[in-house]
């Protein structure tokens, strides 16, 4: 007698599990999203080996944390050193990886690159489900990458790759993409978060146990943020997103989390007729500046992962031609510009509420730390005064809602960066100011935002 299909009811947008069905989700307060999955009965003969590290025995043992071996970790590199520091320094053995980004971002033109020239040095495995062999064989012989020891498979059977893989024993194995793969024991279509979740976690599984590093390509959403469960970015060791507008030449490559290097870790490319083609300078890049310096633009340096990096910020203030002012933000978070108005406002004596503020980050950098506080004030002061910054000047800082300038991380190296690139003054928190200044470098320190104008005021 066949036994009955077990059934479970899933919320399609966050993958929470319930016994039965109801209208919204309790997690995710969703409504109407959560619908039913039948699950196969398990089977004894299932290809379910990759469950631990058993040796020959086939059995875990426990082991105290004294017993542990401390050796580094060994890595390869992807043959590319943008990638290799958002990885932590290169592939660990048996990692998950999964690498998002937008339709046509380049996440198959990157992953691509990767394994043909890796396909030279190691044994290599691509797996594509969404493309046939011949659409990734004309790009690859567009891009001129050598394709004689890349090994190719379509086929979107998890259960059927794995089984491939553990006879082929690749040492590097991509997945693209995660959300056409399928197994046949649940019984939903592709793409669905039951399928997503339980194909992510059987690969996770197989890559652990084989010591096969997998790279998985995952979908974003409109906002951006990996498509799937939240599970699936739980179980992988490394979630990295690929970002760069349409009509940008430039990609960067960051990492979201990572149990093998530093978080938010930044790489940049520029995407050429030949693939990606990484950039070695960044700050050089998004610091392309004319001559003539015009009001309303200041540059700082950001803290990146492990790296500082010199971007420059553009702010616009024009009288309001309505009631309520428009407040436009690219690159920086809407509030924080509301939030540092008022304080201008309320300590430095400035009053932009019946004015257009737009503010940019060149280069499609998206800024999220504070030490950007300093720098857009005083694009927002430049450009009300009308009156430009000096070309060789750098400002970083945190503000808080009394005035005050704060100190940020990394101070001195983000001093070192900006004399590296030319710069001759620099505007920094009291607390930031290093103890050896470089020799061709003018420091102002500040600990309160008027005394930050008063020096913008002098040098502009």
């Amino acid at each position: 007698m066949a036994k009955t299909p077990k059934r479970a009811y899933v919320c399609n947008e966050c993958g929470a599990d319930y016994p039965r069905w109801q209208g919204q989700c309790s997690e995710c307060h969703a409504w109407n999203t959560i619908t039913e999955v039948r699950l196969a009965a398990s089977s004894n003969n299932r290809s379910d080996r990759f469950t631990g590290y058993a040796g020959d025995s086939g059995l875990s043992r426990i082991q105290t944390l004294s017993e542990i071996s401390l050796e580094e970790l060994p890595r390869f590199s992807t043959g590319f050193s943008e990638f290799d520091r958002v990885l932590g320094g290169g592939v660990v053995p048996g990692s998950a990886i999964l690498i998002g980004g937008n339709p046509g971002a380049g996440k198959s033109t990157l992953l691509l690159q990767t394994m043909c020239r890796l396909s030279t040095q190691m044994k290599t495995l691509y797996v594509t489900g969404e493309e046939s062999l011949q659409q990734v064989a004309m790009r690859a012989h567009r891009l001129g990458l050598p394709t004689e020891q890349l090994n190719m498979l379509s086929e979107t059977s998890i259960e059927q790759i794995c089984l491939l893989a553990e006879k082929e024993q690749p040492k590097l194995m991509v997945i693209d993409s995660i959300q056409v793969m399928h197994m046949a024991e649940i019984q939903s279509s592709p793409g669905s978060v039951s399928q997503v979740r339980e194909t992510a976690a059987y690969l996770t599984r197989f890559a652990k146990t084989k010591g096969i590093a997998i790279i998985m390509v995952g979908h974003v959403t409109k906002d951006g943020s990996l498509a799937g469960p939240k599970v699936l970015e739980h179980c992988i060791d490394c979630s990295i997103l690929l970002d760069g507008d349409a009509d940008s030449r430039y990609r960067t490559l960051r990492s979201h989390k990572n149990r093998f290097g530093a978080v938010n870790e930044l790489g940049v490319f520029a995407m050429t007729e030949q693939g990606l083609k990484e950039v070695s300078n960044p700050s050089a890049i998004f610091l392309s500046r004319g001559d003539e310096m015009s009001p309303g633009s200041s540059v700082m340096v950001l803290w990146e992962g492990t790296r500082p990096l010199l971007v420059e910020i553009q702010a616009l203030v024009d009288h309001s031609m309505y009631g309520n002012p428009r407040r436009v933000t690219v690159g920086l978070e809407q509030n924080r510009l509301a939030l540092l108005l008022a304080v201008l406002h309320r300590h430095g004596g400035l009053q932009m509420a019946d004015q257009d503020v737009f503010v940019n980050v060149v280069g499609g950098v998206k800024v999220t730390e504070t030490s950007a506080d300093l720098a857009l004030i005083s694009a927002l002061v430049s450009s009300f005064r009308n009156r430009p910054l000096p070309h060789d000047l750098v400002i970083f800082g945190e503000i808080g809602l009394g005035g005050e300038i704060r100190p940020v991380p990394s101070g001195q190296e983000r001093i070192s960066e900006a004399a590296k690139h030319g710069f001759k003054r620099a505007i920094v928190p009291a607390a930031n100011v290093p103890k050896k200044q470089p020799a061709d470098m003018k420091i102002y320190s500040v600990k309160k935002l008027s005394e930050a104008l008063d020096i913008l005021s002098d040098l502009s």
